[in-house]
């Protein structure tokens, strides 16, 4: 059970850091502000993502003290935070570019 969900945390941290980076890198390279937008919300979402899961492992597969549960609710505070601001600027810049006048 619990090497099963290390390979799952693990698996989800590596591909929502790969995420992260890729989004970053294409919300840098862009010149419509729009698609930047975007992109730097889908960042914001992956890099939430990531922090949540970063917590959960300290929450679950490790054995609990102060240390690991504070740290771990930190990063599920930022992670929550990083999550809601790129879910609405993802929602703030989706509306952008669907306008007709773009």
């Amino acid at each position: 059970m619990v090497t099963g969900l290390t390979y799952v945390f693990y698996a989800a941290i590596v591909l929502t850091s790969a995420l992260s980076v890729f989004f970053s890198f294409r919300s840098r390279r862009a010149a419509d502000p729009v698609r930047r937008g975007l992109n730097a919300a889908r960042m914001n979402i992956s890099m939430g993502t990531l922090l949540i899961c970063m917590a959960l492992v300290q929450w679950f597969l490790f054995e609990p003290d102060t240390i690991r549960i504070v740290i771990g609710s930190v990063f599920i505070v930022i992670g929550l935070f990083n999550l809601f601001a790129g879910l609405r600027s993802y929602g703030h810049f989706s509306r952008l570019s669907s306008k007709p006048d773009r």
